[in-house]
């Protein structure tokens, strides 16, 4: 027999259990949040990768983004729910403002459709800059900055005016930002695919040499030294992004170690690109864009480059930079 004091806590204890189910039947009814939305597509193989060509992950497990490893539709599922607003700075400095229509032009049609975008173009001679007609929710920004006497000050610099932009206004307006060079075009589609912590992008000309060919820095004096057997791979310096706080702090570091080479009197090789890869030996990115987001106009298309994506245009060096 089960006395009437037991009895009464059961009792309890059954109708508290019976709400709680009734409270999680009721929970399971609610209408979830989908993040990744309802699309059919092709099973993903394990034992079949559609890239088997090129390298598509580094040692560190880093994803390197070629064409054909990834679905676009996928990600735009993942993505755009998430409202993101993706900034864009470029430097149009002298005689590069020739290139800045053809840049923004290409962007409109092909970099992050369907995405706010806001671009901040950095220019010390903002009354050639010419209008370009932008979609709904994207906008055009001119960066004043001050003149430089070579081209190769205005290089040490651009981590500097990049990095104090972010201080003072772009970190309250954008989740991502992507530095580029603005002497480049779009030529495909540049996605969603690209976001990441921080991102690099291997230069076209050396992504199929050995290291013992990079042009890293190789003075150990410089804070830039790379020594002959280390390096990943040697990253263009016109391609880099990530989250805003990321590229802050990436800015930041780069901008000092450049400091520290002009305290001892010393130009790195390649300027800020010498530093970037220095920064990159020892802080990994977090995704590796392949040189399909960083092409040279001037390079014959390898079978590795199914889709030039962002591309150097053709130009003559020595006129645009005396």
């Amino acid at each position: 027999m089960i006395s009437r004091k037991v009895v009464g806590p059961l009792v309890c204890l059954f109708a508290v259990t019976a709400f709680i189910c009734s409270m999680k039947l009721q929970y399971t009814e609610e209408k979830l949040i989908q993040l990744f939305p309802q699309l059919f597509y092709q099973q993903p193989r394990v034992l079949a990768p559609k890239r088997q060509d090129v390298l598509t992950v580094t040692p560190w497990l880093a994803p390197i983004v070629w064409e054909g490893t990834f679905n676009s539709e996928i990600l735009d599922g993942a993505y755009r729910p998430l409202n993101l607003t993706i900034g864009v700075t470029a430097f149009a400095v002298g005689k590069y403002t020739r290139f800045v229509g053809r840049f923004l032009e290409s962007a409109e049609k092909h970099f992050m459709k369907g995405y706010r975008v806001n671009y901040y173009i950095f220019t010390d001679n903002a009354e050639t800059i010419p209008d370009v007609q932008l979609q709904p929710g994207r906008r055009f920004v001119i960066v004043p900055i001050k003149k430089y006497s070579s081209w190769q000050e205005i290089s040490m610099r651009r981590m500097e005016a990049i990095n104090k932009h972010i201080a003072e206004t772009s970190h309250q307006e954008v989740d991502y930002l992507f530095c580029l060079d603005i002497d480049m075009v779009f030529y495909n589609a540049w996605g969603p695919e690209t976001l990441g912590d921080m991102v690099a992008a291997i230069h076209p000309g050396y992504f199929n040499v050995p290291r013992s060919q990079f042009p890293y820095e190789r003075r150990r004096s410089s804070a830039a030294y790379i020594p002959d057997k280390e390096g990943d791979f040697y990253y263009g310096g016109a391609v880099f992004g990530g989250l805003v706080q990321k590229v802050y702090e990436f800015t930041k570091t780069c901008h000092m170690t450049i400091l520290t080479d002009k305290a001892n009197g010393i130009m790195a090789a390649w300027q800020e690109e010498s530093h970037l890869n220095r920064h990159f030996l020892s802080h990994k990115p977090s995704k590796v864009l392949s040189p399909e987001y960083i092409w040279d106009d001037r390079k014959p298309k390898t079978p590795e480059i199914h889709l030039i994506r962002f591309s150097t245009v053709e130009k003559n060096y020595k006129e645009i930079r005396d």
